[in-house]
């Protein structure tokens, strides 16, 4: 077994730690079963020697015996399902080895941050031969991290002690010769950094991408935090430039640390390249992001960047070109910024500058890429059955101005369906069509068919919108999320729900298009006490803008309180009225 001193230097780099040895040997057998397990499963009772059995787990000499009495018997037993009985009890046997055992503990004590429990398991487990597999050791690799980086909320000498295990633990798994897999190198990024190493972390990036692991943008973070917090912009760059090689994205945290360490090194031509990216990427910002541009704008070092002048015809090009919103010209002006937090008027004129922010357009072939892509995945993820007649419908009964997601709407004031208020939904949205049309209602069946819609007044409702050609009822088993989502981009039209859409379905479709398309299309609703009220899209983009003039606008992340207005920061060097 490799033998090192987890605090010796030598292993700052990993070069001892022959890793691409160890993936290439024992890469399957790491991913074997806890167990081997010889053992005949019936789907019936057999009876043999007048003993009536159901599962077997017999040497290979018994197990013979056993199916030439089944040979004889007369019962017809499917293949497939004894192999699914076989599979459930070979789940079964490894769950309940002490392997699988170990793998529940360990589980429970990542879940409930039981690092000292887990060490105690660990220690026993070595003792008593217990075979550890590579889930083991990501467990355990995982509590030691998160120990020795502060995020257990411990004292020191715990901090201390996940840091030695956490090296000690990986030096075994080594010796083992399991196979680290990207979990692995993540947790051990984060012993580096927790042992002020942010290089080791970085070249344990660049191990994995040389043993063909994908590296994850978690992965990263170790390295480019590390380096961030020391003050070292240059290797931080490299770990960002790194990323963009394996096709990993960076996020507001990271690109927010670049910011930071670049107003830091004053890197000015740095700061402005992160305010782009985090404009194209992240388009609002939390509240810690928004303080560390705040003071860039208030600084020595902001006031003194800037061209006095400029090709004003060159900024209005490169502003069409890149679709409105921004130029990507640099810092235009000079002297201080003048800098506020303020609020958007309804039609997108900043109350501290007075300028009118713009609406950034969405290019129609992005539209129908994106509902191509829709259609695919709704297809996957549904039953294709049900899912094509409803685009057939569709073609046949629209294009309709808005689509309402039922459910939703009758949810709104609480956990009883209320067709009432999606009746007044309806009503409202018809009156403002231009076509004075009745929006699309989407319902499950279920809904259509049971429980209140039995009630003679929701079923008149009911008819009356199947009569327009305006409602449509998903079959049973299916997602209407998909349905309402592909009415309202394929017609494209409005779409009225207070679904946020964040959760994983509507994560598969990205993050580039679908937040603007659902800026400019989504409809929310509040309960006031004269009734429901509409907010309609803001008729300006919710995102970081640069105007012609040079000034910014930087919107802020809101909760779901629609009556709480936006919080933007201001920063502009030209003094215009307030309004």
């Amino acid at each position: 077994m490799l033998r090192v001193n987890p605090f010796s230097p030598s292993l700052s780099m990993f070069n001892k730690l022959p890793f691409s040895l160890i993936y290439r040997s024992a890469f399957r057998r790491s991913f074997r079963p806890l167990g081997t397990f010889h053992c005949h499963l019936f789907a019936k009772t057999v009876g043999v020697a007048n003993v009536h059995v159901n599962f077997f787990a017999v040497d290979n000499t018994r197990n013979l015996s056993v199916v030439a009495t089944a040979a004889k018997s007369p019962l017809n037993i499917s293949d497939s399902c004894t192999k699914e009985m076989s599979n459930k009890a070979r789940r079964k046997s490894v769950r309940e080895s002490p392997g699988g055992q170990l793998k529940f503990k360990f589980d429970m004590c990542s879940k409930h941050g039981r690092f000292e429990e887990a060490l105690r398991l660990y220690d026993e487990a070595r003792s008593n031969g217990v075979n550890l597999q590579l889930h083991h050791y990501n467990a355990l690799l995982y509590l030691c991290a998160r120990e020795a980086s502060g995020d257990g909320g411990q004292v020191n000498e715990l901090k201390e002690l996940g840091l030695k295990r956490g090296f000690e633990i990986f030096q075994k798994m080594v010796g083992d010769k399991v196979s680290p897999n990207e979990a692995t190198f993540t947790s051990m990024a984060r012993l580096a950094v927790a042992r002020e190493d942010p290089d080791m972390a970085f070249e344990l990036v660049k191990q994995m991408k040389s043993l063909g692991i994908p590296p994850k943008l978690r992965s990263y973070g170790p390295a480019l935090f590390g380096f961030c917090e020391r003050g070292n912009a240059e290797k931080g760059y490299e770990v960002d430039a790194h990323m963009a090689e394996s096709g990993v994205t960076p996020e507001e945290p990271e690109l927010s640390s670049l910011l930071k360490v670049s107003i830091h090194k004053k890197k000015v031509d740095r700061v402005y390249e992160m305010l782009q990216r985090l404009r194209a990427t992240v388009r609002q910002v939390s509240e810690s992001t928004l303080q560390i541009i705040e003071d860039w704008f208030k600084s020595e070092d902001a006031a003194k960047v800037g061209a006095e002048s400029c090709d004003v015809k060159k900024i209005k090009e490169a502003v069409v070109g890149g679709g409105g919103g921004w130029h990507g010209q640099g810092w235009l002006g000079n002297g201080r910024w003048r800098v506020a937090r303020t609020q958007m008027t309804k039609n997108g004129v900043c109350r501290s500058c007075g300028e009118k922010l713009v609406c950034i357009d969405i290019d129609p072939k992005e539209t129908q890429n994106f509902a191509t892509k829709l259609t695919e995945l709704a297809c996957n993820k549904e039953v294709k059955a049900d899912f094509v007649p409803f685009q057939e419908w569709l073609q046949q009964h629209g294009p309709f101005d808005a689509v309402v997601d039922g459910a939703n709407v009758g949810l709104i004031k609480g956990h009883t369906f209320s067709f009432y208020q999606l009746n007044n939904v309806v009503n409202q949205l018809q009156q403002m069509s231009p076509s004075k049309r009745s929006p699309l209602v989407i319902l499950h069946r279920s809904r259509v068919t049971g429980g209140p819609a039995r009630n003679p007044n929701n079923r008149n409702w009911l008819e009356s919108w199947k009569r327009a050609g305006a409602l449509y009822a998903t079959p049973p088993g299916s997602n209407d999320d998909w349905y309402w989502l592909y009415a309202a981009v394929s017609c494209n039209c409005l779409l009225v729900t207070n679904d946020e859409m964040r959760d994983h379905l509507f994560q598969l479709l990205g993050t580039s298009f679908f937040p603007r398309w659902k800026e400019k299309h989504q409809v929310r609703l509040s309960v006031t006490g004269k009734g429901f009220m509409l907010h309609m899209p803001p008729p300006y983009s919710i995102v970081i803008q640069e105007s012609e003039s040079g000034s910014w606008h930087v919107p802020t992340i809101t909760d779901n309180d629609l009556l709480n207005p936006r919080q933007w920061l201001c920063a502009s060097r030209s003094s215009r009225k307030t309004l």
